[in-house]
């Protein structure tokens, strides 16, 4: 039997100030999130477990995720949050060491005004490294444009996985306005498809369409489909994981609708093998997570 892990999902208690990136445009994201609000769409998909991913830069957000972890069964990973270039970085993560559910970190690097700077910068980098050398993964969170500048951070840290989040996040609204973002796209997909430490979820497209004015169409579907074999064709089906990007999602598309797009490109494009490591297999050994999460 498939186990389905959602290796991409948020909660929070909402607080403004605390999600600078949610606007006035997005009613739907402005209330507290919790797992309880995913479980039933999570059932009717046959989505068994999670991975929770952080949304605010704070430490108190790895605190936060994990309490919820301990408190559900489902939520079998946390990737949080820490300042990866504070000098008391290792106390912190000594701090969380007997924490079983803590899988990995991320930085929101697309809101950083200067990407180049700080993936270069010693200080970064020595954090990166110390979450590698504990065999702790780390998620790389980019728009499309913003590729080229973590190339070479990429190929730094290979001592162990680093997850690029949804896809690298070509622009679907613009696919067929501009020729050269499917191009540019596609070309940096092959580049960090050829380091074997970099794994890719196929998570968070129905977002990168013009959700705002003209909704999902079905020729959005088509284009994300399009990524998706793309992404296929560079990473294989062993580094290719699926996430929903819950609650995120919701300003585009329903968790049902994600799941299916999600679920007829596997099917039609993967072996049964190969489905079971997209939908499980390949999160359990990316972010290392425990036995009971890829059995049912």
């Amino acid at each position: 039997m498939t186990v389905k892990i959602d290796t991409h999902q948020h909660y929070w208690h909402y607080q403004a100030a605390d999600f600078p990136w949610i606007s006035d445009r997005m009613p739907t994201l402005q209330q507290d999130r919790a797992p309880a609000d995913c479980e039933a769409a999570m059932q009717t998909c046959g989505v068994d477990a999670v991975v929770a991913v952080q949304a605010r830069s704070t430490p108190a957000e790895t605190d936060f995720l994990l309490d919820l972890a301990a408190r559900d069964p489902r939520m079998v990973g946390v990737v949080g949050w820490v300042d990866l270039q504070d000098s008391r970085l290792e106390a912190q993560l000594d701090a969380w060491a007997a924490q079983p559910a803590l899988r990995g970190f991320r930085h929101i690097l697309q809101d950083e005004p200067d990407i180049q700077t700080l993936v270069d910068s010693a200080a970064f980098n020595q954090g990166v490294s110390l979450l590698q050398k504990r065999q702790l993964a780390y998620d790389v969170l980019v728009f499309d444009h913003q590729l080229p500048a973590v190339m070479n951070f990429c190929a730094r840290h290979d001592a162990h996985w680093l997850v690029l989040d949804h896809v690298g996040k070509p622009a679907v609204r613009n696919w067929f306005k501009d020729f050269e973002v499917p191009r540019r796209w596609a070309a940096c997909m092959r580049e960090l498809a050829a380091m074997p430490h970099v794994v890719c979820k196929l998570s968070g497209l129905v977002t990168e369409a013009d959700w705002q004015n003209l909704g999902m169409r079905p020729m959005d579907t088509r284009v994300i489909h399009a990524c998706f074999d793309q992404a296929l064709e560079a990473f294989g089906p062993q580094r290719l994981m699926f996430g929903s990007d819950w609650p995120v999602c919701e300003l585009a598309a329903p968790y049902a609708s994600v799941h299916r797009i999600a679920q007829a490109w596997a099917t039609s494009r993967l072996s049964d093998s190969e489905q079971q490591a997209f939908w499980g297999g390949n999160a359990a050994q990316c972010y290392g997570l425990p036995a009971h999460a890829v059995s049912v």
